[in-house]
């Protein structure tokens, strides 16, 4: 069991090594996206299933909230979790059009969509971004392994991936580069100038 252990901290610290090299620019790029959206008074639109719903959640609580400092609450809703919305839209059309759909409705060129996929291949993110490509807005994209069909479709105009294998270790990795664009889009609109 300790070997267990100490292999998932040591396979975190690998990864965490490894990205320090290849995310910089995404990372800062998501992030003037996001700013950009946000100072014409736009909102960003998050999305993912399971593990990546709760982040697109998390990520959306700390915009509209706080995140390391206090400072206007800023516009961005999680497609996630309201469930009447969700059920009647899985159950009169289908469960890929549970974002799309809400995208349809909620957003504007100029927003930003989030998108968000641990195999990249989830369809109803991918339809999500169909959607937001017709719409004219911006798509952050938030992969593992290989990115999938997300990391590769047209409508993406940030494309951070985590290429590795294992989905908890990819899913850590996530989370991190939620909160380091979270750091610098706080740092931008509202750090000492």
């Amino acid at each position: 069991m300790k070997q267990l252990i100490h292999d998932a901290l040591q396979a975190g610290i690998e990864l965490r090594t490894a990205c320090l090299t290849t995310l910089e620019a995404p990372l800062l790029a998501a992030a003037e996206v996001m700013v950009e959206s946000l100072q014409q008074r736009g909102k960003i639109l998050v999305c993912g299933n399971g593990g990546s719903a709760a982040d697109a959640q998390h990520f959306a609580g700390e915009l509209v909230n706080r995140f390391e400092m206090n400072r206007p609450g800023l516009a961005a809703i999680a497609m996630t979790h309201d469930a009447s919305v969700i059920t009647s839209i899985a159950n009169d059309f289908s469960f890929d059009s549970i974002f799309s759909r809400q995208v349809e409705a909620l957003g504007r060129e100029g927003d930003v969509l989030l998108a968000i996929s641990t195999s990249g291949d989830s369809p109803n993110v991918i339809k999500a971004v169909d959607e937001a490509q017709a719409l004219g807005m911006n798509v952050v994209a938030l992969t593992g392994r290989d990115g999938g069909k997300l990391g590769k479709h047209s409508g993406v105009s940030v494309h951070l991936n985590i290429n590795y294998p294992s989905t908890p270790r990819v899913q850590e990795m996530h989370i991190t580069c939620l909160h380091i664009v979270c750091t610098l889009i706080d740092e931008t609109m509202f750090g000492q100038k």
